[in-house]
């Protein structure tokens, strides 16, 4: 939606909002409306092309992509490579196999992440709601904000081998990921490296789960993970107040970010 205010020639503010459109560029055709509201036969302008409409990109990179990635970076780099963010099997029908046959694709030893599930966040959840200066019809206003949709991400973690060492050695290591690892820290905004880094507070949650004497010799556990405060919005518009003076209050504002850790 493409929002536009302007004064017409009696000097009346309008404020005008696109309906969605297809991708691609639009027209914006504007109609003088009778009193009964029917457009008005001959009273129309149309401005070819005026603005190109776009989807957010379902794939584009978003702050808790980035930070799954720092989480999969630092299990990598500090417990075992092969780690990976799910399990896959490939099935296949075998006709010497006897019928449907499942074949896992990961190998052992193997660290697999899943989630995250998100938790309340009594901590570093929100019940306030934010006030800052938006530009409105007739200069700034002070807009209310509903709180940031703030949680905690809980990640699984589950560690397999087939040797009764090497599972031992493995849980050993999680355990010792879990209990020095305090933050995790990731760049802001990749676009701006001026803007320095966000802090996680990162912590175990609860007891590690052992499986020692699993099917077909293969020895697993689980341990959970917790990043605290992950800031998901800034909040949507409640309502709009009074004028403010510009230079008490910034208009707009930055948008994005992430509260956890020491904050955005």
């Amino acid at each position: 939606t493409v929002l536009a205010v302007f004064t017409d020639a009696d000097g009346a503010v309008v404020d005008l909002r696109t309906p969605p459109h297809e991708p691609g560029l639009a027209s914006v055709t504007l109609e003088n409306l009778g009193p009964g509201g029917a457009p008005v036969p001959g009273e129309a302008a149309t401005l070819p092309d005026a603005y190109r409409f776009s989807r957010a990109p379902l794939a584009s990179e978003s702050d808790l992509t980035r930070l799954v990635r720092t989480l999969l970076r630092a299990l990598k780099r500090e417990v075992l490579a092969n780690v990976s963010m799910t399990v896959a099997l490939d099935y296949h029908d075998g006709a010497d196999a006897g019928g449907l046959e499942a074949v896992p694709v990961t190998k052992l030893p193997a660290l697999v992440v899943t989630g995250p599930r998100l938790v309340p966040s009594p901590f570093y959840g929100e019940n306030v709601p934010v006030e800052r200066a938006a530009l409105g019809p007739k200069g700034p206003e002070l807009e209310r904000l509903r709180p940031p949709y703030t949680a905690d991400l809980l990640f699984t973690l589950t560690g397999a081998s087939d040797r009764l060492a090497e599972a031992l050695n493995l849980m050993d290591a999680v355990v010792s990921f879990r209990n020095r690892t305090r933050w995790l820290a990731m760049a802001r905004d990749p676009a701006r490296p001026e803007a320095g880094e966000v802090r996680y507070e990162l912590e175990p949650e609860g007891d590690v789960r052992p499986s020692l004497d699993g099917k077909d010799d293969v020895r697993a556990f689980v341990a959970e993970l917790r990043v605290r405060g992950f800031r998901f919005d800034e909040g949507m518009p409640l309502d709009r107040g009074r004028a403010v003076a510009t230079a008490s209050l910034e208009v707009g504002g930055e948008g994005g970010g992430a509260a956890g850790g020491d904050g955005p």
